[in-house]
């Protein structure tokens, strides 16, 4: 009895595990040169064509990203909270497998039957499946971050980054074509899946194996019944990521209707220099969750609470800082990326920036939720944001604007936080009753 108890135990440790502060440097450094790159992908856009070329690329990425998030069924994010190890990787594996032709075909369908012309289609179909190749990546990122190996994902994305910047710049500056530079990188991006985090996947199953576990195995799992439980389990977080996913371009739809494809351009542009505050976000949220995972799981609520305001509380600090830096050096800072008639538009940079500054800290908290499982209850909360950004645009971007896209967004983030908040006090108060009496709760 002792023995096979031991041996669970060892089977649910992980094969090889980093600190909390080198799992958190690790992913802060990849997603820094990641987001480098993001970021300097639109420059080169922005350089080498001009603001309906970044409106196109931007068009491309909000149409197929909501059915991508759907399908993914945030299985990343069930893997690495998955404290108890209720699925195998092959289970994760095959679900993804099954999911992502089924993106394939829907983005297919919509870039059909939008009337977009056929430079823009093309665009929207290899960006599409650029996100097929990531979608596989990210089921592989599950596995790492389970096992708290945040090294290897900071080296796949630190790969994934230079390459697809090159390969979108050099595509570019060769032919001219936006098109092209979508078919670079969705090349780029199978290259990076067969040549690394398939075969990093892989050695960390192989030192499970080692260690014990006779069931770790690359192999995707074609178990219906597995399968269907577990996309039963991962749906309410689809919904979510699909619907976080709409929230945050439904502006960008409003835009591209009322305003056309230039000042889509301009407002992408804006938004991704955001993209270093959720860097760090990101990092710490991705670095974390698995302990939370694991301190919830156990009843440790009060190290859970200390872990998460922790994070919340760097997050306000990077929140201020940019709202700060925006309204000291603005317009000096748009000018210098991209250039003037971005700068023309200081205004609206300040509010998306304040407005990013309020989703951090609702990043910090969807992360907590996360690691408590707090799956279903997430719906609900991104419905709601869904409607009033909806209605925020239909009622403020045919009269403002870019302005009135920025505003749609501060607002939507202002009420879904202090939702979020509520939600993760309900499942820690919940958890605190199931706790037998002196078990940990401090």
């Amino acid at each position: 009895m002792l023995r096979r108890e031991a041996l669970a135990s060892s089977r649910m440790m992980p094969p090889r595990v980093l600190s909390l502060r080198a799992n958190f440097s690790w992913t802060f450094v990849g997603n820094v040169v990641y987001a480098a790159c993001q970021w300097a992908m639109l420059v080169v856009l922005a350089k080498l064509g001009s603001p309906e070329v970044v409106g196109q690329f931007a068009l491309g990425l909000a149409i197929t990203a909501p059915v991508i998030m759907l399908t993914n069924l945030q299985l990343r994010g069930v893997q690495a909270t998955d404290a108890r190890h209720e699925y195998l990787f092959g289970d994760y594996l095959g679900l993804r497998l099954t999911m992502t032709p089924l993106a394939l075909v829907v983005i297919v369908g919509i870039t059909l039957i939008s009337g977009y012309g056929w430079e823009t289609a093309l665009v929207i179909l290899f960006v599409g499946l650029a996100k097929i190749f990531e979608s596989v990546s990210d089921v592989f990122y599950g596995l790492m971050q389970q096992y708290e190996q945040m090294d290897r994902i900071a080296i796949s994305m630190m790969v994934k980054g230079p390459l697809s910047l090159v390969a979108l710049g050099a595509a570019i500056a060769v032919t001219g074509n936006i098109v092209w530079g979508t078919v670079a990188l969705a090349a780029v991006w199978a290259l990076r899946l067969f040549t690394y985090d398939i075969p990093s996947g892989a050695a960390i199953l192989r030192m499970a194996q080692r260690q014990g576990d006779e069931r770790a195995s690359i192999q995707p799992r074609w178990d219906r019944r597995r399968m269907v439980r577990l996309l039963w389990l991962a749906l309410p977080l689809g919904f979510v990521m699909m619907l976080g996913s709409l929230m945050t371009n439904i502006p960008r739809y409003f835009i591209e209707r009322f305003e056309g494809t230039h000042a889509l351009g301009i407002f992408a542009a804006m938004a991704y220099i955001v993209i270093a505050g959720t860097t760090v976000v990101d990092a710490l949220g991705q670095a974390v969750s698995p302990r939370l995972a694991r301190q919830y799981a156990a009843g440790e609520m009060g190290a859970f609470r200390t872990l998460t305001m922790k994070i919340f509380g760097i997050s306000a600090l990077l929140a201020t800082g940019g709202v700060l830096l925006s309204l000291i050096a603005g317009r000096q800072l748009l000018t210098l990326l991209y250039r003037p008639e971005y700068a023309a538009h200081l205004a609206v940079f300040i509010w998306v920036i304040a407005a990013a500054g309020i989703g951090y800290l609702a990043s910090v908290c969807g992360y907590a939720m996360t690691a408590a499982r707090q799956f279903m209850i997430q719906v609900p909360i991104y419905v709601l944001s869904i409607a009033v950004v909806t209605v925020a645009c239909a009622l403020l971007v045919p009269d403002h604007g870019l302005l009135g896209a920025a505003w749609a967004i501060f607002v939507m983030f202002a009420i879904q936080l202090p939702l979020k908040g509520i939600a993760i006090w309900y499942a820690l108060h919940k958890r605190a009753l199931l706790l037998p009496e002196g078990g940990p709760n401090q």
